[in-house]
């Protein structure tokens, strides 16, 4: 029977089945529409029936659809149909399906019904339709973490029933719109609570009609915009607000004192403004937590009384502000009190922190101008006093006097003893083996700052698993690790979210859970407003449902011809299945195509070998702890010595971490094609008995960010970082540039640069990267994956991979190599450290007292400007204004060859181990023949297969 002929056969069952369905029939043409435009849609839609079949992520009422949930499916899709023609529609989330992109269309302003619209996450671009303020049931709407461009609609402000108001990071510009005349704006919105627009373009004042005494505004979150201009008074005249963020704007004047007026205010952004004029009396405000006012232009003043009388405070951040005078002593006995941040003031005289200090504080007080500290001696608190007079001379090896190298992290305890998984499943906090639902929740805003402090994250996952159980979803435990204060001051925490009834989660499960995250139905304390963002789930239990039984049932009503129609439909559908089955039989072993012969070698791979289990068991004395030589989030590397004598190192991938076999094949594709000096090489590879190992060349001396730590095993000088630095420019430029296709590192960091018993550093781990092929047209568009700290501002806002994204994260290696310091180190980016150090120096002087004490005085080091200078430009927030790997590479070899020609000579380029010592000599040093963009690359030198 030919193609045609089935298609008619479908066609004539299809409408058998819509006369003896129960969907309203334009409910159903919209979501057969969607159907056949949309891809990765739940595997129980099918039939003509959506309520009477119960399809995953739609409820249903007197036969009409009201609601559609389907967060975190992995839709793929561009095309939004008949949507409009669901005008009983209540309920449309989307949210987490980066697949999903287009406009937004005109025609969402027939659905008159919705109540709550959530698209957070995916890839919608172009205006917001000034037909949404037609939806005059919204209570809930969140578009954050999309591509809209152009203004906010007007017609917004017309939403009399609007609670919530998200629009946030997106491309949205032009002013926040007031009403005028018969045009409404957001002024109109008393009922709304909270209004989260940062992370946008908008510019211009923030007019004082915008807000009202009759307002219920609670959360009014402005940051990271281009507004301007003073802040108008009427924000104090807000009776409920609880959290004000206007932080990185462009807003100048003095701070309005009626802001005195707000008595519910628990956190104050400020900072990153130009405001002018004396620092604000915030004495009365006694539910404040948080005050961030740091790098603005106020009056010289001794440190304001009110520091030490607000009963609830815990953080304070006053950086760059003209604070001077000495601090009171009283300011150390606050009981709430984690973080104070005074640097770059002109605070003077000897610090004394009495005895009744919390031992959890951490004092910030680098670049004043304290010349003695009263308990130098004994003393238990964290405290800097990097650049003041106390740390000159003799005292500049004081533990307040160096570099300390933070290392907050958190995760929820397990007390499984030595239980694991023996899969690929994920241990949870009740010691189930199960497979989570994993994502990243984005807190707008804190109360607090020391992220060690557990009782937090503890108090937060106990209130996410109580909304979990109120609303019957079916989830044992809630596992949270992490947390991390990311360069917008957002903190980003890791959740693991654990099934009960089974070991996975099924295709209702998940939306119901990422749209009750997303929907903010919580009280948190310590917390302010989130968003959830997620990773494709892999493992739904619910598979495909077969059609046979539907189609005797059909059968049998209608009678013996439809009965022989779809008898012959089963027929064709089960060979179907059949030859799907026999696909995936395959597919569940990709690597059954590959030959391999005795030796292991696979001829599609070039030098790649594949090793067995035991191979690999042995060559590691059976992956004992002593031949353990790294560990992390992936698992464990061992060091092995195969029997031919050469020495490997065997990245042993934990069950909770592994790649799909798709995946894992990919990526020992994409490895046994690199063939550079300055990307490791693989050796290997095994997948058997359930493992995912894959053997690299043995790098002797570890990673980069192990040698710029408090105690290193080598000790680099600063022409080696700067050959460090050109080593894995090389690397990187390689994959951009001349490999073919071009690979995006996607995950580039100083722990994934090693370096060999020459000291030359070469490019590791390609466990995320991409291709990028032909018809990729410059970006890949993926789920936002990498590491917090290097990971670019740009991409995690689009989910655009693009090289520059890899630019990005060698910005963040280079501003580590001059600093040493971590990407984040208490809260503060590395990027907006040195940023807010070369906005404060007129002669860099500022920048040197940054660079790493122990390779001397950065003011007498050659190129450290212009290293920097390169660093800033890798990590603009724009990947258009960033430079190409290639250019990078020029640049820092220019830097290289007159750093080496001006100061060193041959002995001064010697890098010294505490155990041994290499030489280098001048010529190999910066006279690379294996790398030359003049376009001429030597035998031996790089090539691709």
């Amino acid at each position: 029977m030919g193609s045609r002929s089935h298609v008619l056969l479908l066609i004539f069952v299809s409408q058998i089945l819509a006369i003896l369905g129960q969907t309203n029939s334009n409910d159903a043409t919209a979501l057969f529409a969607l159907k056949s435009s949309w891809n990765n849609l739940p595997p129980n839609w099918e039939g003509s029936d959506p309520c009477g079949s119960s399809w995953a992520g739609i409820t249903c009422n007197n036969l009409r659809i009201t609601s559609i949930k389907l967060s975190g499916m992995g839709l793929e899709g561009n095309q939004f149909g008949d949507l409009s023609l669901l005008t009983a529609l209540q309920i449309l989330d989307l949210s987490n399906n980066v697949g999903l992109k287009g406009t937004l269309p005109p025609s969402i302003g027939n659905l008159k019904n919705l109540t709550t619209l959530i698209l957070v996450g995916c890839s919608f671009f172009g205006p917001i339709p000034e037909s949404i303020g037609s939806l005059q049931q919204l209570v809930f709407i969140s578009l954050t973490s999309n591509r809209f461009t152009g203004p906010i609609p007007p017609s917004i402000g017309s939403l009399s029933k609007l609670s919530w108001l998200d629009l946030s990071d997106n491309k949205i510009s032009g002013t926040i719109p007031t009403s005028h005349n018969s045009t409404p704006g957001l002024d109109l919105l008393v009922n709304t609570r909270h209004l989260h627009l940062s992370k946008n373009q908008l510019s211009g004042p923030i007019q004082p009609q915008l807000f009202s005494p009759n307002m219920k505004l609670i959360h009014v979150i402005l940051d990271h915009n281009n507004l301007m201009g003073e802040i108008p008074e009427s924000l104090g005249s807000l009776p409920n607000l609880e959290v004000l963020r206007l932080d990185w704007n462009s807003l100048n004047g003095p701070v309005p004192s009626n802001l005195t007026m707000l008595q519910s205010l628990n956190e104050l952004y400020l900072s990153n403004n130009n405001l002018n004029g004396s620092i604000p009396d915030l004495t009365g405000m006694n539910l404040l937590n948080y005050v961030g006012m740091s790098n603005n232009s106020f009056n010289a003043s001794d440190v304001p009384q009110w520091f030490t009388s607000l009963p609830l405070l815990k953080t304070i951040y006053m950086e760059n502000t003209t604070l001077q005078g000495q601090i009171p002593v009283d300011l150390f006995n606050h009981p709430n009190l984690e973080t104070i941040g005074l640097a770059n003031n002109k605070l003077n005289g000897t610090l004394d922190i009495g005895t009744r200090y919390g031992n959890n504080l951490t004092l910030d007080l680098r670049n004043n101008s304290i010349q003695n500290f009263t308990q130098k001696e004994e003393y238990n608190m964290n405290i800097s006093l990097i650049s003041n007079p106390i740390c000159d001379g003799t005292g500049a090896t004081a533990k307040y006097c160096v570099i300390q190298i933070s290392n907050d992290s958190f995760s929820s305890s397990m007390n499984c003893q030595a239980m694991s998984c023996n899969s690929d499943k994920t241990l949870s906090p009740t010691c189930k083996c199960s497979y989570p639902y994993t994502g990243t929740l984005h807190f707008f805003s804190l109360s607090f700052s020391n992220l060690e402090n557990s009782s937090y994250f503890t108090t937060l996952a106990g209130s996410m698993m109580s909304a979990f159980l109120s609303n019957g979803l079916p989830v044992d435990s809630v596992s949270l690790s992490d947390p991390t204060v990311d360069v917008y001051s957002y903190l980003q925490i890791e959740a693991q979210i654990f099934p009960s009834t089974q070991d996975s989660f099924n295709h209702t499960s998940i939306p119901s859970i990422g749209y009750l995250l997303n929907r903010n139905p919580f009280q948190l304390q310590y917390f302010g407003p989130f968003f959830f963002t997620s990773e494709g789930y892999c493992c739904f239990t619910d598979g495909k449902k077969k059609s046979s039984h539907t189609g005797i049932i059909i059968g049998a009503l209608v009678g013996g011809t439809v009965l022989v129609l779809l008898t012959l439909c089963a027929g064709l559908y089960a060979f179907h299945q059949r030859k799907i089955a026999k696909r995936a039989g395959h597919s569940s072993n990709p690597f059954e195509s590959w030959d391999r012969d005795k030796s292991g070698a696979v001829p599609q791979l070039k030098g790649a070998r594949w090793f067995s289990f035991e191979e690999i068991r042995k060559c590691t004395n059976n992956f004992s702890e002593s031949n353990c030589i790294g560990s992390g989030g992936y698992g464990k590397v061992y060091k092995g010595i195969l029997t031919a004598g050469e020495v490997v190192a065997i990245k042993r991938a934990q069950h909770g971490s592994m790649q799909g076999a798709f995946e894992f094949k990919t990526e020992i594709e994409l490895l046994s094609r690199i063939h550079h000096k300055n990307v490791v090489n693989l050796v290997g590879f095994c997948y058997e008995q359930g493992e995912q190992m894959l053997v690299y060349e043995y790098i002797p001396n570890g990673t980069l960010r192990e040698s710029l730590s408090v105690k290193p095993k080598l000790q680099l000088e600063w022409t080696r970082r700067l050959r460090i630095a050109l080593d894995a420019a090389r690397g990187l430029a390689y994959l951009h540039e001349l490999a073919d296709p071009p690979i995006i590192h996607r995950d580039v960091k100083s722990t994934n640069i090693l370096l060999d018993d020459h000291l030359t550093a070469k490019v590791a781990d390609f466990g995320l990267s991409k291709l990028l092929r032909d018809d990729d047209k410059g970006h890949v568009t993926t789920q936002v994956k990498g590491t917090l700290g290097y990971l670019d501002p740009e991409y995690y806002m689009s989910q655009q991979l693009t090289e520059k994204s890899d630019v990005y994260s060698f910005g963040v290696v280079l501003l580590e190599l001059i600093t040493a310091r971590s990407p984040i180190e208490r809260g503060k980016h590395i990027v907006r450290l040195v940023a807010e150090t070369i906005n404060d120096s007129k002669d860099n002087s500022k920048l040197y007292q940054l660079v790493d004490p122990r390779i001397g005085p950065g003011s007498k080091l050659e190129g450290v400007d212009r290293l920097s200078t390169l660093a800033m430009r890798c990590v603009n927030e724009s990947g258009a204004e960033r430079p190409s790997m290639g250019e990078a590479v020029k640049e820092i070899e220019s830097i290289l060859e007159l750093a080496s020609l001006s100061k060193y000579t041959e002995e001064d380029l010697t890098s010294t181990s505490y155990e041994d010592t290499t030489q280098v000599s001048l010529d190999d040093f910066y006279n690379d023949k294996a790398f030359d963009y003049s376009g001429k690359y030597p035998s031996g030198g790089m090539h691709t297969t």
